[in-house]
């Protein structure tokens, strides 16, 4: 019979690589690295290792890890190992970069460099990811690397922490910046050629443009100048890069060329270059500290100033700026509308109400702004990894509680598929509302978050992302006595578990998870991980079985007979010395052992009855038998005896 995966192995990813915490190789995509090898294969490896909390990218290991791209250092394997001197961590396999990054050997590159070493190549690797419906997200020039001075470069690894989660502010477009950066998305394939224009323009500088300026500044910079105009800083550059670079970094992503497209030599030559950028007011609105003198400005100033915004929405002065400076009747009146649509949904509360009309006012400003929910923006799809990320919880359950992915995309329908975000809407608070451990943001955390480990304390410092390393989790938590002083479900395995299985145990679930030990407590408890071992055809578990039969004392003492208790708990300590959790719920539960331990118990009722009854008379007494000595004497003696027999039943019967 096969054992449960084991949470992590001791150096050894994924049963094949073996990793050396004596060679760490500084950090990748800025994670700790370390030096790997596999027995079977003279190549170099690198494992990169996943912050504790964070969740890798899932689908993207999937994908890359069954089929590699070539000009990408993708995913080989990925898993959790437990090296000499540090906490088990989950680690990701990739080939080992082939020489230092581009970020080391700082200097000018020549045109014709950056297309033959830099362009070319990394377009061709873009391509053939998104012929895959993958993204990168994490291109920047310490993530590029080279064999050699005249070696075409390779995309770093970009797996083991949210997308773009790592990018400078420099290297992403405004409206991918201002995200929280766990809460960034996969994106399109647009943001990384945007990303790869940057690359381009530092390397062609040999310096990056806008040092020293914080993100906020950045931004804003971008949004003011334009993405091109503002990365570039009037730099003087040959002709046809700058050509190339003006469309690489276009504000809509829609206007970036493909991949396939930067492959074309033709395309450099008869692209030209293009300096139109918005519409800009001749007097600016000033929201709080912030001037904003067009609509995409106006958006991300409403974002950053919350409360400074809607008041102006309030008095009406966004409205009229957008009339009287700006000359736009049309987006006024798209304003208008969305005021009126707050006053009626502020039955649902005033708080709640103006943080739906702030999203759809920056959505209607701006229709390349991310969804912005109070002081969070974000991606849709960069929902999961800023539930896992933690630090908005709150603000995030009130966004998927009222649906709000729904009203964004209904703002933009030009730019979104909304009917399709608003059934994910649905499904979401369908998650998310349930009651207890049968749904909540912790299940929604686990379910949008596939590589998550299990945060719950009963595993202790174990990686576990599956359910058969659950069970061996569990199985050995049981040595510590510490933590078998309830049973082995909390909110966070409840919520685990109903995310890796789908449904079929929310009610198990919510049984064995509720406070307070009871015998419908443990019992669901030992229906629940006895289901699991006999679906994942785990092995023995004998640390788990003891630790359920301890906690079965409640479901014990649901039996009647006393003597029938003693020898079911004989028979389950066996049973669990075995490791074998189906028999244990037998025996716990066997229907017809329960019919029996019924009639017995109203067969001794009613004999208890008869005896009180009896008992009674005999206390009433009765003249014809108090007249006789020796009748007297009899009597007493039944009494007696009718009263230990009574005794006796009442212990059957009550325990």
């Amino acid at each position: 019979m096969p054992t449960p995966d084991p949470p992590a192995r001791d150096g050894l990813v994924a049963g094949l690589y073996s990793v050396d915490p004596t060679r760490p190789l500084g950090s990748s995509d800025g994670a700790a690295a370390f030096a790997a090898r596999r027995a079977d294969a003279a190549e170099e490896f690198v494992a990169v290792e996943v912050a504790p909390g964070m969740a890798p990218r899932g689908l993207a290991l999937q994908a890359l890890a069954a089929g590699p791209v070539p000009g990408v250092l993708a995913p080989l394997a990925h898993g959790p190992a437990r090296l000499p001197g540090r906490k088990p961590a989950y680690y990701v396999i990739s080939l080992a970069p082939p020489g230092p990054s581009l970020a080391a050997r700082p200097h000018a590159w020549s045109e014709a460099a950056l297309f033959a070493l830099v362009l070319q190549p990394a377009a061709a690797a873009l391509e053939r990811m998104a012929a895959r419906g993958l993204t990168h997200r994490a291109i920047r020039p310490d993530n590029l690397f080279q064999a050699g001075p005249d070696e075409p470069a390779v995309l770093g690894p970009a797996w083991v922490a949210p997308p773009a989660s790592r990018q400078p502010a420099l290297y992403e477009p405004p409206y991918v910046a201002v995200c929280h950066p766990a809460g960034r998305g996969d994106g399109t394939i647009a943001d990384d050629v945007y990303a790869l224009g940057v690359v381009l323009v530092v390397l062609a500088l040999g310096r990056e443009p806008l040092a020293g300026q914080s993100p906020a500044e950045i931004v804003r910079r971008k949004l003011a100048l334009g993405s091109f105009a503002a990365v570039t800083a009037e730099a003087r550059l040959p002709g046809a890069l700058a050509d190339i670079l003006s469309a690489m970094l276009a504000e809509d992503p829609l206007s970036r060329p493909q991949p396939a497209q930067l492959l074309d030599p033709a395309f450099a030559r008869t692209r030209r270059r293009t300096t139109h950028f918005g519409r800009r007011a001749a007097e600016p609105v000033l929201v709080g500290a912030e001037e904003a003198f067009s609509p995409r400005s106006l958006a991300h100033a409403l974002a950053a100033e919350p409360q400074h915004g809607l008041r102006l929405l309030r008095l009406g002065a966004i409205e009229r700026w957008l009339r009287r400076s700006l000359g736009d009747a049309a987006l006024a009146h798209r304003i208008e509308e969305a005021l009126d649509r707050r006053t009626r949904e502020a039955a649902d509360g005033e708080e709640r109400a103006d943080a739906r009309l702030l999203m759809r006012v920056v959505a209607v400003l701006d229709p390349l702004a991310p969804l912005m929910w109070r002081s969070v923006s974000l991606w849709p799809d960069g929902l999961g990894p800023l539930l896992a990320e933690g630090e908005s919880l709150p603000l995030l359950a009130d966004l998927v509680g009222t649906e709000g992915i729904a009203a964004w995309a209904e703002s933009r329908p030009d730019r979104l598929a909304s009917r399709t975000l608003s059934h994910e809407a649905r499904r979401l608070r369908t998650l998310a509302l349930r009651n207890g451990s049968a749904g909540g943001m912790q299940r929604l955390c686990y379910a949008l978050n596939p590589l998550l480990p299990c945060r719950s304390p009963l595993v202790g410092d174990q990686v576990v992302v599956t359910l058969p390393a659950l069970l061996a989790a569990l199985d050995l938590a049981a040595a510590e006595p510490d933590r078998r002083a309830a049973l082995p479900i909390d909110a966070d395995i409840a919520a685990f578990i109903l995310a890796r299985t789908g449904s079929g145990l929310e009610s198990e679930l919510g049984r064995a998870s509720s406070t307070g030990a009871t015998a419908e407590t443990a019992a669901a408890a030992l229906r629940v991980f006895a289901r699991l071992q006999a679906a994942l055809h785990a092995g023995p578990l004998p640390g788990l079985a003891r630790w359920l039969a301890e906690r079965a004392t409640p479901a014990l003492e649901s039996w009647k007979e006393r003597g029938r208790r003693a020898l079911i708990r004989e028979r389950l300590d066996a049973l669990a010395e075995r490791g074998n959790l189906a028999p244990m719920l037998a025996l716990i539960e066997d229907p017809d052992g329960r019919v029996r331990d019924a009639q017995g118990l109203k067969q001794a009722e009613a004999s208890l009855f008869r005896i009180d009854q009896e008992l009674a008379a005999i206390a009433a007494g009765s003249p014809a038998r108090a007249e006789t000595a020796r009748r007297l004497g009899q009597e007493i003696a039944a009494g007696v005896g009718l009263a230990a027999v009574a005794a006796t039943l009442a212990l059957m019967a009550f325990g």
